[in-house]
């Protein structure tokens, strides 16, 4: 992070075929060595997937699922008086989409069926019916800052 100067935020598109901010980003996030081409690939065959296997609008459960995923605490390492405490914090609204983005792309590449399209229709088809790691991601979060709510008075 540097010192002198706030990083200017860059504008994003929005993807082509449904036309969502937050899609495109994901996307960004799926994507490996600059091949966009087929992050959208396994992006759009995971949402077509996710439309037959439950005759919902994929851009639907896409969102619930990010929303269902998103943690409001975490917890913040702080140094007091020569001992480290675990303290929570609320999580501000870009952090925690991008917190959501990336528990969901690890718990996908984590589950066993064959192609990273399938594997990541399956975990958001999880997060959007509250199960699935992802969403274990996030309970075990919150778990953490609950159990360090005594240390809150730290917070800076």
């Amino acid at each position: 992070m540097s010192r002198r100067r706030k990083s200017i935020k860059r504008k994003i598109l929005p993807d082509p075929k449904y036309n969502d901010l937050n899609l495109s980003k994901f996307i960004n996030i799926i994507m490996r060595d600059g091949k966009k081409s087929i992050a959208e690939r396994i992006v759009y065959n995971a949402f077509n997937l996710i439309h037959t296997e439950t005759q919902e609008n994929p851009l639907k459960v896409f969102k619930q699922a990010i929303e269902k995923v998103k943690p409001i605490l975490e917890v913040k390492s702080r140094r007091v008086g020569g001992a480290n405490y675990q303290v929570p914090i609320d999580v501000k609204t870009d952090r925690g989409l991008a917190l959501s983005f990336r528990w969901l792309k690890k718990a996908a590449s984590e589950r066993t069926e064959n192609n990273m399209y399938a594997k990541l229709a399956h975990e958001l088809i999880d997060a959007y019916r509250d199960r699935g790691n992802a969403i274990k991601k996030r309970e075990n979060t919150h778990k953490m800052a609950e159990a360090n709510k005594a240390f809150a008075h730290y917070r800076w």
